[in-house]
């Protein structure tokens, strides 16, 4: 279970990130939330989908890494092979909390910086330190600051931006079922994608509102996105011959 606790240069003084990548640090997963904040950064290396969130029903972003729930073809030998790192995996062990404090008698959420003590990556031994030797925070602890940042302004702007998608019928099932080759087939379950022909078709009205809103942009950054799947169906195919080799030469 995550232990957060609110970020300080007292408590935390010693406290030391992992940055690496591996499954010891979760990065086994098959998919990761994505934010429209950052679709310009994801669509040139990650296909994403929208599925519903089980526990609220509402539309979440997601960008693909894997065909299996815990496999990411991004990861391999302790990197990510990506230029870009999605938000919700460089974040790490923090994340944006919320503080009531009064000003001029009126209560006021304020956003402050929470880490989970429990994280795998949290290290007080080795890793980036949070904070620099004289309480000011680190280069690490800024760059964590701004990918938060695009992570709470995305996940706002995405729930409008998903609803108007919703509204005009532009949000659809995908089936997504790949045949990888003669003897391995995936589907996974649940995805949803931008229609292409329905957005082709939409009046100049629709349009406008869309574009008006800078909706408009990322429904044609996720069709673009879809291009990925070649890539992930790629590595996945290298792989799996790299695993069947390994079989053979066993067996000699």
């Amino acid at each position: 279970m995550p232990r957060y606790e609110m970020l300080n240069n007292i408590a935390h003084r010693d406290l030391r990130v992992a940055t690496g990548f591996g499954p010891e640090f979760g990065d086994a997963v098959g998919m990761v939330p994505a934010y429209p904040s950052e679709f310009a950064e994801l669509q040139r290396e990650y296909p994403i989908f929208l599925r519903r969130d089980p526990a609220t029903g509402d539309w979440q972003s997601v960008a693909l890494l894997g065909f299996e729930q815990h496999e990411n073809l991004f990861l391999h030998d302790g990197r990510w092979n990506a230029t870009y790192l999605p938000g919700a995996a460089a974040k790490g062990p923090f994340l944006i909390g919320f503080q009531e404090n009064q000003i001029d008698g009126a209560p006021v959420q304020e956003a402050v910086l929470h880490v989970d003590l429990d994280h795998p990556r949290v290290n007080a031994m080795q890793g980036e330190p949070v904070f620099l030797p004289q309480g000011g925070n680190s280069p690490y602890l800024d760059h964590i600051a701004g990918v938060l940042r695009g992570i709470h302004d995305g996940h706002a702007f995405g729930a409008h931006m998903f609803s108007m998608l919703d509204t005009n019928g532009l949000i659809q099932p995908v089936s997504l079922d790949v045949t990888i080759d003669t003897g391995h087939r995936v589907g996974i379950n649940g995805l949803h994608a931008i229609d292409r022909d329905r957005l082709a078709q939409l009046d100049g009205s629709a349009l406008a509102d869309l574009n008006r809103d800078g909706y408009l942009e990322g429904a044609y950054l996720m069709l673009a996105s879809l291009h990925n799947m070649r890539r992930l169906i790629a590595e996945k195919q290298r792989r799996l011959r790299t695993q069947d080799a390994a079989v053979a030469a066993g067996r000699n």
